[in-house]
């Protein structure tokens, strides 16, 4: 299931340009690209991840339907919201990219109230006015963003590789990579000139 979760966070990367440069808006003007890229990242960000949440039950059972009920009510509400995206392409709010928090809740193991905790909080964060990072298309940064991303990744794989009984490192590493990326938007908001060059 993780593998062809990450399958779809690349794609869900790298589709956007490519409906761009083939101009798919003016060649299907009838048919809504962003309409139909939001209902497949429901199904990939949001449903299949809580109900492998609710599945795994590593919360309690009672805890584990509380916590997958509270990500698919919350992001479908954030998926309505028509202003999730700012000039730069940071997402206002936390972008219910629910497939790597629970894939990294899986890694880590935290215990039943700290994932409980950290999925309760990201769906608050969700409706709240700070940024989050789009690692593809926000410029500012993005060098080093995409490297930070693409280690996150390398960390999962191994992660997949090892069936998910990861050692201490691998742990340790998915952890302050998703840290970073959770974080860096709402770093990059609160110093807008991080990152950024002058044109000349």
């Amino acid at each position: 299931m993780f593998w062809w979760l990450g399958l779809a966070l690349f794609v869900d990367g790298i589709d956007g340009p490519i409906a761009r440069k083939l101009d798919v808006k003016y060649v299907l003007p009838n048919w809504s690209g962003e309409l139909l890229d939001n209902i497949i990242d429901y199904m990939t960000y949001v449903l299949i991840p809580a109900f492998a949440l609710y599945q795994r039950g590593f919360m309690g059972e009672g805890l584990s339907f509380l916590a997958a009920a509270i990500i698919v009510v919350s992001s479908a509400i954030y998926y309505a919201d028509t202003g999730m995206k700012t000039k730069e392409n940071f997402f206002k709010g936390f972008p219910v990219v629910w497939n790597m928090i629970v894939f990294t809740l899986f890694i880590v193991r935290p215990g039943e109230w700290v994932a409980f905790a950290i999925v309760l909080a990201a769906a608050i964060v969700s409706f709240l006015p700070i940024y989050f990072l789009h690692p593809v298309r926000v410029q500012r940064l993005r060098p080093l963003n995409l490297a930070i991303f693409f280690l996150w990744c390398a960390f999962g794989a191994y992660s997949l590789f090892q069936e998910l009984d990861s050692p201490l490192w691998v742990r340790i590493g998915i952890s302050v990579t998703g840290i970073y990326l959770f974080f860096i938007g709402a770093v990059m908001q609160a110093f807008p000139n991080l990152g950024r060059t002058e044109k000349l």
